[in-house]
């Protein structure tokens, strides 16, 4: 047991705004807020509450200290070394709850906004190419380094390779150098770059803007889109065709447009 963590209850900090916004915050600077299996637990808990929450709108991820995460928490990993296999079924299960814990990001229902203000590396970088969208301040620094350890980020390779170029991906897979956050963000992997002192706030206005839509039609079209983004161009197409049917047959769609044409802010259901 890391004898520096803080209470379970608190190594994942949640704040809620009245506007819907969720705010939940990495709270293990000691261990460089790494994605320990009690880390991803609390995330994969707080993710699952939020989807069934209809208060939430929009979720925004962050950490305490200069270290968005580290990815793995490379001394419980070398600890179970010691675990009578060699630590192989303990690492079948923090891989494979890592994995579970990204693919939830992806197909929550919510749109989730990652907030760095400094190093993501790792799984750490894995969880900033998961979110929906990512805003960072010109600090950050962004890498997969597993290749300098003998361990490839095979499984953070899976969601940098779905958010950046395939020859992007795999400079920083391959190299394990630091990514500035210029270049971060002309590969696609974050969104925008914020001064630090100003990045709190044009995270929460970004959160404002979108949960001022209808959260159904947000859903939908989250869904859609990592649907589609997978598909042959054809599959893709018929598929929104048949998303927009429901989306129009929907009562977002008749109070949206019919609000648009009477000239009047919508009310959503």
């Amino acid at each position: 047991m890391d004898q520096t963590a803080p209470p379970s209850n608190t190594m994942l900090l949640s704040q809620m705004d009245q506007d819907g916004v969720l705010h939940l915050t990495l709270n293990h600077p000691a261990a460089r807020n790494a994605l320990s299996l009690e880390m991803i637990t609390r995330l994969q808990e707080a993710f699952d509450a939020a989807a069934k929450d209809p208060s939430v709108r929009v979720i925004i991820l962050k950490g305490v200290g200069s270290v968005f995460s580290s990815g793995h928490d490379l001394k419980e990993m070398t600890a179970h070394r010691q675990d009578p296999d060699g630590g192989k079924g303990f690492y079948e299960q923090l891989f494979a709850r890592c994995s579970d814990l990204m693919q939830a990001i992806v197909h929550h229902p919510l749109p989730i906004i990652a907030q760095i203000e400094g190093l993501a590396t790792a799984a750490g970088c894995q969880l900033v190419a998961s979110c929906d969208l990512a805003l960072a301040t010109p600090e950050a620094r962004f890498a997969t380094p597993g290749v300098n350890l003998g361990l490839f980020c095979s499984t953070p390779m899976v969601a940098l390779s779905r958010a950046v170029g395939r020859k992007q991906a795999m400079e920083m897979l391959l190299t394990g150098d630091m990514t500035g956050a210029d270049e971060a963000l002309r590969i696609g992997l974050i969104n925008r770059i914020v001064p630090a002192d100003q990045i709190a706030a044009h995270s929460l206005a970004l959160a404002q803007k979108i949960a001022s839509k209808a959260r159904a039609t947000l859903q939908v079209g989250k869904q859609a889109f990592y649907q589609q983004v997978e598909m042959p161009l054809n599959a893709a197409y018929d598929l929104a065709s048949q998303v927009m049917t429901l989306n129009m047959l929907g009562p977002e769609a008749e109070e949206g447009i019919g609000a648009f044409l009477a000239k009047r802010p919508p009310v959503w259901p």
